[in-house]
């Protein structure tokens, strides 16, 4: 099975200076109606309700949470698939909400998409060289018609699939093959930001870690930023720079991936480090186990107050009343250390969850022996000889 590599994360410095993208209150409020010919508005499922965060150039942001959490709604509003009911996106300054017609398809240009399931994301009556090819017949600028088959082609060779499938349909290839054409197809324009949506949570651990690698070598040789989503924590840590942790249409604790994994101060956070599973049996056996009782509460009802006060053993009457701001934690402002990391928590306190990963340590190189049949006092030549 192959393994994960670092070499394309390290490569690939996080970018400093202004962020590519801006996310500013974002909210999506999906509308609850009753009645049929006079439809009237009950209630809304609140999916996204103020999200805030940005990205550089080069940078990976990790965003992790529960099903239903409001992850790819995000990725949605993101590239436009969805509309926001507030907030802004601002790439590169500009808010793309406020953008229609030339301008909008100009920015969509730079923001693509790699969707979750490769089965259901290419059209199937489609040759490969059909659905790679669709970006440049909405933006004819991009590549001339003449020059498109070998576009098509050179980007097949890029994601590793042999430029000769270019003719053949998606039923054809494996799980992780579609899953390098629907990367394939986000890379036709050009982009900047690709927004991966769970992008292996399809996928067999050894097609992920293949995909994974191949992610990391094109943002090494592209430069590019990702959003990518998904639920395996360690997998997210692998690939992101920074992380954000979701809970019912919020981020509730965001920071680098050592402030996340190793210094978490929000207890969402911890309960879900405390879940993944670790391979060190003697590790596995002295951490401690956090259970959330309860179920996650309906979004189209969130408590007041802080939203995971229902299911948190350190909810108090503070925690019903005010809802907590996603900032540094008061008790860690004076300091510098990893524990001072936004999170939205009033009683934010540092807990070790997750073992720290531990580098590999240097194996002595083993001592050169004599051959059996050389003499003891047979000299370095011939010993080298007789042991060839």
């Amino acid at each position: 099975m192959p393994e994960l590599t670092k070499e394309a994360e390290e490569a690939t410095p996080v970018g400093d200076g202004e962020p590519i993208l801006e996310v500013r209150g974002l909210v999506k409020h999906f509308p609850l109606t009753r009645g049929i010919l006079f439809k009237r508005q009950i209630g809304a499922v609140k999916a996204v309700d103020g999200v805030d965060f940005s990205l550089a150039q080069g940078e990976t942001l990790g965003i992790v949470g529960e099903s239903g959490c409001g992850k790819s709604t995000v990725a949605k509003l993101l590239v436009n698939l969805e509309q926001p009911t507030a907030g802004e996106i601002l790439y590169k300054g500009e808010d793309v909400t406020r953008l229609s017609g030339r301008a909008l398809k100009a920015v969509r240009r730079n923001i693509q998409m790699v969707f979750q399931d490769p089965y259901t994301s290419l059209n199937p009556r489609m040759t490969v060289g059909d659905i790679i090819g669709e970006p440049y017949e909405i933006h004819p600028e991009v590549a001339p018609k003449g020059d498109r088959r070998r576009r098509v082609q050179d980007l097949l060779d890029v994601v590793g699939l042999n430029p000769e499938y270019i003719n053949r349909y998606p039923h054809q290839f494996s799980g992780g093959q579609r899953q390098r054409i629907g990367i394939a197809r986000g890379l036709a324009l050009n982009p900047e930001i690709i927004v991966a949506d769970e992008p292996v949570s399809a996928l067999d651990v050894s097609v992920q870690a293949q995909v994974i690698n191949l992610l990391e070598k094109l943002q090494s040789e592209f430069n590019l930023s990702y959003i990518f989503i998904a639920h395996d924590l360690s997998i997210v840590r692998h690939i992101s720079d920074r992380v954000g942790v979701m809970y019912l249409g919020r981020i509730v604790e965001i920071g680098t991936d050592e402030e996340i994994y190793d210094h978490p101060t929000h207890p969402y956070t911890q309960a879900l480090l405390s879940a993944v599973p670790v391979p060190d049996p003697a590790a596995r056996d002295h951490r401690e186990r956090i259970i959330l009782y309860g179920d996650v509460p309906s979004p189209a009802n969130i408590p007041s107050g802080c939203r995971f006060r229902t299911r948190c053993w350190k909810a108090q009457d503070r925690c019903a009343l005010e809802v907590p701001l996603l900032a540094v934690p008061a008790e860690f402002r004076l300091t510098e250390g990893p524990a001072a990391h936004p999170s939205a928590c009033h009683f934010a306190e540092e807990k070790q969850v997750v073992p720290p990963e531990e580098k590999p340590k240097p194996q002595p190189k083993p001592k050169p022996q004599a051959a059996p049949d050389a003499p003891p006092d047979a000299p370095p030549g011939d010993e080298e000889q007789d042991a060839t």
